[in-house]
């Protein structure tokens, strides 16, 4: 299937890789319908930095409502779904909201898609259903591992999708990102906690555990994997990864960080920011080998390039001050 053209919703949308994928489809030549969170101050997340553009409308509402996502659905070609609770720290909080919206979003996602003829669905897993690695590089045939409320839903929410393709024969694939960055990611992350924090010239660093490993992908090449998938049909019934295939240990980002920000901070271990020490995942170096055979993927940012571009936006302090590097969210 070729995507130029077609009418395409967008779940998630108004967050960090949504509103990456939205304006990549816009440049395709795509009719983008992009799902924005409700709420009463009318603010659509980093949808507000995408130019106006007639080929984009904005929705706002709520995955978790079966009769809203029938009816936004209803005229559409394809669907991204990304709409998700992703936090892992919230998760140990607030884990039937995940179940809510992870597994409960994602059937109305596939009911409706279902009842209204068949459309294309695209659904975001994570790599953080393998766990920590029992073998490297992980490919598709890893066992599943739920490590945290966040990775059990999501797990759960595969299994959901998955199960109306062998059902139904719905036509479906499960995009499974790794450890995506850039431009616009949550605080909560590494990255741009690292780098948010450089930015406001502290000395020293709060920060969790710095052993662990992860196979991180610019957001650019996660987009473009998303659409590589959603043009390729022989992908239809399939869990495909989407990573990069290195991996690096979160001390060896912070001393890229700080070379590429030319800085000397000091690193703090932070008790609140550590997992429990089993929910900890500690390697994750994804196998793409499926994705470039199927669809002649190859990332294009390697990860000091990435992280550049990423150093670089947050140091602009329009962006800057949309972060409160002050405060740990979970």
């Amino acid at each position: 299937m070729v995507i130029k053209d077609k009418k395409i919703l967008v779940t998630g949308a108004d967050g960090f890789i949504g509103s990456h994928l939205t304006e990549m489809l816009l440049e395709k030549g795509c009719k983008v319908k992009a799902l924005s969170y409700y709420n009463s101050f009318n603010f659509w997340g980093w949808l507000e930095d995408i130019p106006t553009n007639k080929n984009l409308e904005i929705a706002t509402g709520d995955i978790r409502d079966p009769y809203f996502i029938k009816h936004i659905m209803s005229d559409v070609d394809i669907v991204f779904h990304l709409a998700a609770l992703i936090a892992i720290p919230y998760s140990y909080q607030a884990p039937d909201s995940y179940v809510d919206t992870n597994i409960k979003g994602t059937l109305n996602i596939c009911q409706a898609a279902k009842e209204l003829g068949g459309i294309r669905v695209i659904h975001t897993s994570t790599s953080e259903v393998y766990g920590t690695a029992q073998y490297v590089p992980i490919d598709e045939k890893h066992p599943k591992q739920p490590q945290s409320p966040y990775s059990a839903s999501k797990i759960g929410a595969d299994a959901m999708a998955m199960s109306f393709y062998n059902a139904f024969g719905l036509p479906l694939t499960i995009a499974r990102p790794f450890n995506t960055y850039g431009p616009r990611q949550s605080a909560r992350a590494i990255i741009p906690t690292i780098i948010s924090q450089i930015a406001s010239r502290v000395k020293e660093i709060k920060l969790g555990d710095l052993r662990p490993t992860r196979d991180f992908n610019f957001v650019k090449d996660t987009c473009h994997g998303f659409i590589a998938l959603a043009e390729c049909d022989e992908a239809i019934g399939k869990e495909i990864n989407i990573s990069s295939n290195y991996e690096i240990s979160m001390a060896d980002i912070f001393n890229l960080i700080k070379e590429i920000m030319r800085s000397d901070v000091e690193f703090i271990s932070d008790k609140n920011r550590i997992r429990p020490e089993k929910s900890e995942v500690f390697r994750l170096w994804g196998d793409n080998s499926l994705l470039k055979n199927l669809t002649g993927f190859e990332p294009e940012f390697n990860i000091r390039k990435g992280l550049e571009i990423t150093c670089n936006w947050f140091m602009d302090n329009k962006n800057l001050s949309k972060y409160k590097t002050d405060i740990y969210n979970v």
